[in-house]
Order: structure tokens, then sequence, then C-alpha cells
């Protein structure tokens, strides 16, 4: 990699840990930058995987006093992004990479419309019906889904997540966001332990964006829990269109 690739993805990968920490869809800023370098997409993919593993713990840490009290989600909804996490990756080193790419904007649009009235909506279901097993087991399966696509490819991932957790989960939306980065961390982790093992890996750009996400989503941890929800609501749709239109054009 020459000066001038280091210094523009440290950009890209500063960026893409503050997204992803606060939002998520940081893979959306980095993996075209690694494409424009010349990597083959699914090296590239995979490298990127790995690259952001560290960003996304250190948004999960910075995160943590949010999860709270959150002990019973965070081993049922992380035992199934674990597992999704792997067989997506197992999947994206099988499948082309085509074959999520009409189906990976609907997803992010749907939960943008889940971000937009989830307050309603929760709200709605928590006066027609009492908490269920069938609603956990629903929400599981939710999660799983999420982390079998966060292995596959991960763009959008965690807009999908906080689509899906807003809705399921009766409290704030920080709290929601520290959940969140955890479940999108374990999903990113066990992806890259995956890719390792079984893949080829360009360690020097994989390097550049580990380094650099750490410190982006060290800024997008410590300013973004200042956010009101409200206005965290807005960046996720802002973010979610972007993300859409990207993908739709790429």
């Amino acid at each position: 990699m020459s000066a001038f690739q280091i210094v523009l993805l440290g950009f890209a990968g500063i960026a893409a840990g503050m997204i992803n920490s606060v939002v998520g869809s940081g893979t959306l800023v980095t993996f075209p930058v690694l494409l424009a370098f010349g990597y083959p997409p699914v090296t590239a993919n995979v490298s990127n995987t790995i690259g952001l593993v560290p960003g996304s713990l250190a948004g999960a840490w910075g995160y943590r006093g949010r999860l709270a009290g959150q002990r019973a989600n965070v081993v049922r909804l992380g035992a199934a992004s674990v597992l999704g996490g792997v067989v997506g990756a197992a999947i994206l080193l099988r499948l082309p990479a085509s074959t999520f790419d009409a189906i990976v904007p609907g997803f992010i649009a749907v939960a943008l419309v889940l971000t937009v009235i989830q307050t309603r909506l929760r709200a709605r279901l928590q006066r027609r019906a009492r908490p269920s097993s069938r609603r956990g087991v629903v929400t599981t399966l939710a999660v799983f889904g999420s982390g079998v696509y966060g292995g596959y490819l991960g763009a959008g991932q965690g807009i999908i997540l906080l689509g899906i957790l807003g809705v399921a989960l009766a409290q704030d939306l920080q709290r929601t966001n520290g959940l969140k980065n955890l479940l999108a961390g374990l999903v990113n982790g066990v992806a890259g332990i995956y890719f390792v093992s079984t893949v080829h890996v360009e360690w020097a750009p994989a390097a550049v964006i580990a380094v650099t996400s750490m410190l982006g989503a060290h800024l997008g941890a410590r300013y973004g829990q200042r956010l009101q929800p409200s206005a965290l609501r807005s960046i996720i749709v802002v973010v979610g269109i972007i993300a859409i239109v990207s993908l739709v054009n790429g």
C-alpha cells in the first residue's frame, strides 16, 4: 500500500468506526475504498470485516454502561448473533457475492420503517398482548437472521439490528444501541475468526482499518451517547437512506 492509500483508508476507518458506534453501516465507507484500491470483492469484504472487529468491540465497550440490566438479552441474543455470524461467513465463501444484492436494500428499508414507527408499534404490541415466549423466539430468530447477514456482508447490519431491537425491547434507544454494538461486535468477531482460518486475508489494509476504526469508535461512543433519541433516530434514517442508495447504485 502507498502512503496515500494508507492515509485515505485511515480516514475511512475513523469514519466507519464512528458510524458503526452510533448507527451502523460503517462497512459502506471502508469496503468501497478497498474495492477502489483493486482488491477482489471477497478479499476486500473479508479483510474489511477483520479490520472492523477492534472498532466494533471498542464501540461496545464505549456503550458498556448502557448494557446494565440487559444480561438476559446479552446471553440469548448474543448466542443467536454468534451462530448467525458463523453461518453468514460460511455462506460468503460458498455463494456468489451477488446472491443478497437484490434483497439487502429491502432489509434496510424495512429496518428504517421500523425505526421510525417503533415507539408506536411497540406500544401497540404491548397493549394487545402480554410478553410471551413466542415473541422472544421471534426476536431471537430475527437477530440470528441479522447475524447471518452481518457475517455475509455487514453493510447496514447495525440499522437492521436497531430496527428489530427497537420494536422488540421496551427500553431507551441509547440502551438498545449499546446492545446493538455488542451484538454486531460478536458477529464481526466470529466471522473474522472464521475468515482467518479459511481464506486469504490482506493484512495491511485490515491493520489500518483496525487501528483507525478503534479511534473512530471511541469518538462515536463518547459523543453519540449525548444525542437525544429523536436526533439519533434521524441519523439512523439518513445513514440508512444513504446505504440503500449506495447498495442499489453499486
